[in-house]
């Protein structure tokens, strides 16, 4: 049958879609860009936050409403909202012909052999590239599930205990994934800190990343989302600067900095620590590229607690912040917590912090002008009439760099990147491949590229997408980002 796969949420979710992609490819379906070609819709949801759930819902109901109309055979659900919510859903969505938990592929493939008799269930391991792009970016998936239990999130509810998968297993699917064609490995997992420790006894992503330094072809680099700043040290930043393969660019989403308000959410560090940490961070390289996630209007957070965020903003100048609202979670701790904050009043806070960072972020843009780049070339706009490819060129008012079309997917190419007030320099090639860029240009606005670190020399990140995604594609998390 033709297969409609749709992921919601976080990376960790388009993981899970490409093993379930796999199963189903071996299992004799076929997966379509868009629903209009299916007999059957599968959503993997996303159950995080409130934002989150109402976003899946409505896509679910969009789904119904075209089995309704005769385009869908089947609708199947799965993933972290049914975790969650598999009683209410079953009662509120009729039309939904099966639930299925997170990791549970096997049910599907079952369920859908039965549903089309011609077809023999797979049991395949493999995973297969889903959305436009993915032969570039792949995501390694290093774990399930969080033993840190802050106070304000689901996730240990939804996803359960830690439970990490072995540096063997991990460095075999790395290795497969490069030879898909990917050159730039993306690890994730709930807290990458903490990797190993349900399996060592200790945590194990020092000798992870030591296996992927030895292992993984030269060009390939890695890239390290969400450490928990709780776990982070003086030492772990020496080691991860260290690393050949390893990007200059950290995720610690610290959420906070005041202490009390850190105690609350069960975070169990300090804004000290956390301060020391970057400022190392920054001692070992001064460009390179720190993101972290905020949170505004934790319950009893104060004015003079919200102003130490700012403060902190200010004397850190990170280059990426993503910030989200408090929402009160079901079944969490802090959705009982006294004093919780009116809405407005933190979404009120959440503009003052982006309006601060989205400076911060310009001016740590601006660092980059001048320099030499190494970057990741994804796609490219074709030329205008009369214009010629070529190795060396500028950025058009369409924002696209141009480069050759005879190279080759390993060469190494050179393009400049004019960024200004009105352009993004957005570094694009059909060619997978790598490519050097020099930025150039006066202040870079809020929809210029933004670069992040290779080794010691910095790379032009991606700007995420809100569109509706195509089969594969994840919708983000409802978190605000700053992007310079």
């Amino acid at each position: 049958m033709n297969v409609f796969l749709l992921t919601m949420g976080c990376a960790k979710n388009a993981v899970d879609s490409e093993r379930l992609g796999g199963r189903l490819v071996s299992a004799g379906h076929r997966i379509v860009a868009s629903a209009e070609e299916a007999e059957v819709g599968i959503i993997n949801t996303c159950g995080f936050i409130q934002d989150a759930v109402k976003e899946n819902v409505d896509a679910i109901l969009d789904l119904e409403a075209m089995k309704g109309g005769g385009t869908l055979r089947h609708i199947v659900v799965a993933g972290c909202l049914v975790n969650r919510y598999e009683s209410e859903l079953r009662k509120e969505l009729p039309s939904v012909d099966l639930f299925a938990r997170a990791e549970d592929w096997d049910r599907i493939v079952d369920w859908l052999a039965e549903a089309d008799r011609g077809v023999v269930p797979g049991r395949a391991r493999r995973r297969v590239a889903l959305g436009e792009g993915a032969p570039w970016t792949r995501y390694l998936k290093v774990g399930e599930g969080c033993d840190t239990f802050c106070s304000y999130c689901a996730i240990p509810l939804i996803r359960g205990r830690l439970r990490s998968a072995p540096v063997e297993a991990l460095v075999e699917e790395a290795l497969t994934l490069c030879r898909e064609g990917a050159r730039e490995l993306c690890l994730v997992g709930q807290d990458l800190t903490a990797y190993g420790t349900d399996l060592y006894g200790t945590p194990g992503i020092r000798r992870l990343l030591t296996e992927l330094d030895a292992e993984l072809p030269q060009g390939v680099w890695v890239r390290l989302l969400y450490m928990h700043p709780d776990r982070m040290t003086e030492d772990l930043v020496d080691f991860l600067c260290g690393r050949r393969t390893v990007l200059r660019y950290l995720d610690v989403p610290i959420q906070h900095v005041d202490d009390d308000v850190l105690a609350r959410m069960n975070r169990r560090t300090t804004g000290e620590h956390i301060r020391r940490i970057f400022r190392h961070i920054r001692e070992n390289d001064p460009l390179f590229a720190i993101r972290t996630t905020i949170m505004t209007g934790f319950p009893g957070e104060t004015e003079r607690q919200f102003g130490r965020v700012l403060d902190f903003l200010e004397e850190a100048e990170l280059d990426r912040v993503g910030a989200f609202v408090y929402s009160p979670e079901e079944g969490t701790p802090a959705a009982s917590f006294p004093d919780q904050i009116p809405r407005s009043t933190a979404e009120e806070r959440y503009a003052r912090l982006m309006e601060l960072q989205s400076g911060i972020t310009q001016a740590r843009s601006e660092l980059l002008l001048g320099r030499d780049l190494d970057v990741l070339v994804e796609d490219a706009e074709a030329p205008e009439m009369g214009e010629s490819w070529s190795k060396t060129a500028g950025v058009r008012g369409a924002a696209a760099a141009s480069v050759s079309h005879r190279a080759s997917s390993s060469s190494a190419l050179t393009a400049r990147a004019v960024m200004s007030s009105s352009q993004r320099a957005n570094l694009a090639c059909a060619l997978w491949t790598k490519a050097r860029v020099t930025c150039q240009g006066s202040r870079p606005s809020r929809n210029a590229s933004h670069c992040r670190l290779v080794g010691s020399t910095p790379r032009v990140a991606r700007r995420s997408t809100t569109s509706s995604p195509r089969t594969g594609e994840s919708f983000s998390q409802p978190m605000r980002q700053a992007w310079a």
